[in-house]
């Protein structure tokens, strides 16, 4: 017999919870009071960023690691503390974060600018002012008080993909304009190389200082771990082998605690369904298979076919040896794969911005390189395991009817 949602729901509001205390504390938006093993970064930043509590504009800071390693999490830590030790009577110091990977909040100038005035308090049109004004309503609500604004700018190589990095320059260079107001900029990224793509001048504007998240060991994972199960689970509801295990899988993928913890909560909800009263290793099993196949797949079936074309073709390069493709190569090749789909090839443009849109679910990866004189280009490769891509395959056939 097939239970209704309503049942459903009803008998896990009824079921008494035996994983979970608090569920959030395993997700990697939780900033928990003590974050370990980062404690030389929270130090540095806070050392960096201490001067606005005086009304003194800190110097800009370039944040710089892989995945996972704890960048956005300090970040936010540390201005946090820094915004609620100005309101107890120093300096006032406002914090605006901003993830550049969010649409219709990042993904041009104009909305950009619209969403930090609307932070600032000041409503902006969706559309329709021309740009010069919208910066001219930013830098005024900007300017009508007296404090140290921090812009915190998340995943920062996605909007210079998407603007280029003369908008960044202005940014950085906001302070000219203004009488009252002082602006710092925060930029993250998780490319390694994105700091040498630009142009000299933003560079030494944005990386007044840098600072480097290197990635956490095994050891260190394990420590962060059993930290978030005291915090999220109820005593005694874990196995001694999965913390050990949850760790070690993510070690392998440059330390990424993040994995890390979504590996710890998946398994936890895979016990807790099947009414397990503890979180063994055969759950994480579960969780590590569940987590890649589930998201990957899901973000497949649901491409339009023109993007399907563009990644059959990314994958069909890659098997003839190809490595680290560069947008051109692929081009060439999507052609031929509209022809037997026929379908009408986009611009190359427009399949630049599909490119990216892959690169932003993980399906590949693309990492933009400098051509000098020549500009710059992207060196694509597939971000996903064996298994995983003849999977793919199978869909995007389907899909394509090829």
């Amino acid at each position: 017999m097939v239970r209704s949602i309503q049942t459903i729901f009803q008998e896990f509001i009824e079921k008494k919870t035996l994983i979970f205390k608090d569920r959030n504390a395993l997700t990697s938006d939780f900033t928990p009071d003590n974050i370990p093993h980062r404690d030389k970064e929270i130090n540095t930043m806070a050392s960096i960023l201490a001067p606005s509590l005086k009304g003194g504009k800190p110097s800009n800071i370039f944040i710089y690691g892989m995945t996972g390693t704890g960048k956005t999490l300090v970040t936010k830590y540390v201005c946090s503390e820094l915004e609620r030790m100005s309101n107890q009577g120093t300096n006032q110091v406002k914090i605006i974060y901003i993830n550049c990977k969010m649409k219709k909040t990042a993904d041009t100038e104009y909305r950009l600018l619209a969403e930090l005035s609307r932070i600032l308090g000041q409503e902006v049109p969706i559309t329709g002012l021309p740009t010069e004004q919208v910066y001219k309503i930013f830098f005024n609500v900007l300017d009508s008080t007296n404090w140290v604004v921090i812009i915190i700018l998340d995943e920062i190589d996605s909007l210079v993909v998407k603007m280029g990095d003369d908008f960044l320059y202005n940014f950085t260079r906001i302070n000219g304009e203004l009488k009252k107001a002082k602006v710092s900029i925060i930029g993250i990224t998780n490319d390694l190389h994105f700091i040498d793509i630009l142009d000299p001048r933003v560079k030494s504007s944005l990386s007044e200082e840098e600072l480097l998240f290197p990635p956490y060991n095994a050891i260190e994972l394990q420590d962060i771990l059993k930290q978030r199960v005291l915090l999220g689970l109820n005593p005694n509801i874990i196995s001694e082998e999965v913390i050990p295990k949850c760790a070690a899988l993510a070690a392998q993928e440059h330390g990424d605690a993040r994995r890390a913890l979504d590996l710890l909560r998946v398994a936890g909800e895979i016990s807790e369904r099947q009414n397990e009263l503890k979180i063994t290793e055969k759950h994480v099993d579960f969780a590590l298979e569940k987590i890649d196949y589930d998201r990957i797949m899901e973000s497949v079936k649901s491409l339009p076919k023109q993007t399907k074309s563009l990644l059959w073709s990314v994958i069909g390069l890659e098997e003839k040896g190809e490595k680290d493709i560069q947008t051109g190569d692929i081009y060439n090749t999507y052609e031929e794969t509209c022809k037997q789909c026929a379908l009408h090839p986009l611009t190359q443009r427009r399949v630049s911005d599909l490119i990216s849109e892959l690169d932003m679910m993980g399906i590949i990866n693309a990492r933009v390189i400098s051509l000098g004189r020549y500009g710059r280009t992207r060196e694509i490769n597939m971000n996903t395991s064996p298994k995983i891509k003849d999977k793919m395959k199978e869909i995007l056939k389907s899909g394509l009817m090829i």
